[in-house]
């Protein structure tokens, strides 16, 4: 493994090493798009959503909502009160 690696490097040594740049990575967001422009795209997005939720949160906030009364609490929380008794079986 390290023979067939030195010759690989001998080889390249000897072409003149690497002749061109390896290729610049680009991904499939920025192939066509300025990062400046995404940037601000999403802030924009960014804004209109804090904005909708906002509204959402007036809206549902002003709205009437109904009050109840409380229900009767039932006898299993007052142990004293209930019929059922572990102890008793």
């Amino acid at each position: 493994m390290a023979m067939a690696m030195a010759r690989c490097g001998l080889r390249t040594a000897l072409r003149g090493g690497n002749r061109s740049a390896p290729p610049k990575r680009t991904f499939a967001s920025s192939a066509h798009h300025d990062d400046a422009y995404e940037a601000g795209k999403w802030e924009k997005i960014t804004y209109a959503g804090i904005a909708a939720c906002t509204i959402l949160a007036i809206y549902n906030l002003s709205k009437g909502h109904p009050h109840f009364e409380d229900s009767p609490v039932s006898s299993v929380f007052y142990p004293s009160v209930s019929s059922f008794d572990i102890f008793s079986l």
